[in-house]
């Protein structure tokens, strides 16, 4: 039987009509196949790290002489603070033999005066009190040349600092807190006192 023109092939399947469920639809002539891009497009490839610009990495022995370097440096370095401890120790030993020496030798006056005195002890009494106080006051100026003034002073305020109270006494003629009597003189001012001056201070009404 022949047939119209205008009917479609029943044996020629029509490229409207879907595909059964479950077929694999063939590939359109009007879609892109898949597939990596073959034309101009952005570079898909990762671009080189910092690493790779550097060049080739230290290799171990090289990093084995950077580590030995620093170590010969770090054990000089404390070479050189150990010899300067020493060093340092070594001349403040002698500043302080000096200081000593210089300090002997500024009461052998002292000495000299008061082996005298003793050697004239039965000739004059009074000559003996006279050259006994000559020798304290020699002794009290090499204090104030070492800078130990000595501090003796009556009727002064009463200073912490500089005072040790060992009494209190009722004054009528001295005001309140004032010193009335040293007992024992102090020597020095400040961080470079020896010992405060024992004194009695007039009493607060």
């Amino acid at each position: 039987m022949p047939i119209d023109p205008r009917e479609p092939d029943p044996a020629v399947p029509d490229r409207a009509d879907p595909a059964p469920e479950g077929a694999v639809r063939p590939p359109r002539g009007d879609l892109p196949l898949s597939g990596p891009p073959t034309g101009p497009g952005p570079a898909t490839d990762e671009e080189p790290g910092p690493d790779a610009a550097s060049g080739p990495a230290p290799s171990e022995d090289e990093y084995t002489a950077e580590l030995q370097e620093l170590e010969d440096r770090w054990r000089r370095a404390l070479a050189d603070l150990d010899n300067l401890r020493k060093r340092h120790a070594r001349e403040l030993e002698r500043e302080r033999t000096v200081e000593r020496s210089r300090t002997a030798a500024a009461f052998l006056p002292v000495l000299d005066n008061l082996e005298l005195a003793l050697t004239h002890a039965g000739a004059d009494p009074g000559a003996i009190v006279e050259g006994i106080r000559a020798v304290r006051d020699q002794a009290v100026n090499v204090l104030e040349l070492l800078g130990y003034p000595r501090h003796a002073e009556t009727g002064v305020a009463f200073d912490p600092a500089r005072h040790e109270v060992v009494g209190v006494v009722q004054d009528p003629n001295a005001p309140p807190g004032t010193v009335v009597e040293v007992l024992r003189p102090g020597y020095g001012d400040g961080e470079r006192q020896l010992r405060p001056a024992a004194v009695t201070v007039a009493k607060r009404e």
